[in-house]
């Protein structure tokens, strides 16, 4: 790796959870500077822009939120099990480094929904990937027997992400988790009867 694809690797490093935790408009140049100790030349001579830098920091907080769920998926055997690494994640969202400030995905979504066209499509191909990524399962699962062929797989899908994602923001919003606990208690049940 060369010295100016090392400098670049570092930047995304130290500033990918300021992106996640303040967004995009509450990330200053400042921010940049004071996180990686290096100057705004330094910061602008490796990335053409702050956007340039908020793309890869969202690539790189998605990748790790990827690599963090494939670990744990990975050590279930059954679909059942890998599903529930979801409700048993997310429950504890504020207790892990990679998820502590919340959901980049979400966060991305919400913040640039109007403001940034290039993040909301990075945000948009992540819950496509995330939605991917669930129907292999459930469809793998069908086809052992282990889930009912019954399920209606976009349905599951939608309350699934649509539970953890609003379960996170409650949990935000309120500093509680009484509600997040709840989501995932359902979560939990309807992945349950998702058996055959």
């Amino acid at each position: 790796m060369s010295k100016a694809a090392r400098t670049r690797e570092y930047i995304i490093q130290k500033t990918a959870h300021i992106f996640n935790c303040k967004g995009y408009a509450g990330t200053s140049i400042h921010d940049l500077t004071e996180a990686t100790g290096l100057t705004k030349g330094s910061i602008y001579g490796n990335f053409d822009n702050k956007d340039e830098v908020a793309l890869a920091a969202f690539d790189y907080n998605f990748q790790q939120v990827v690599f963090y769920m494939k670990s744990r998926i990975d050590l279930r055997e059954s679909v059942i099990g890998k599903l529930l690494v979801y409700p048993e994640t997310y429950r504890n969202f504020t207790e892990l480094g990679v998820l502590q400030s919340g959901c980049p995905v979400m966060n991305t979504s919400v913040e640039s929904d109007d403001t940034h066209p290039l993040l909301r499509q990075k945000a948009a191909d992540a819950y496509a990937f995330w939605k991917e990524s669930l129907e292999r399962h459930l469809k793998n699962g069908i086809e052992s027997g282990e889930i009912r062929p019954d399920v209606d797989v976009n349905e599951f899908i939608a309350v699934l992400i649509s539970l953890i994602q609003g379960g996170i923001i409650h949990a935000k919003t309120t500093g509680k988790t009484t509600s997040l606990n709840l989501a995932m208690d359902y979560l939990e049940k309807i992945i349950h009867d998702l058996k055959n």
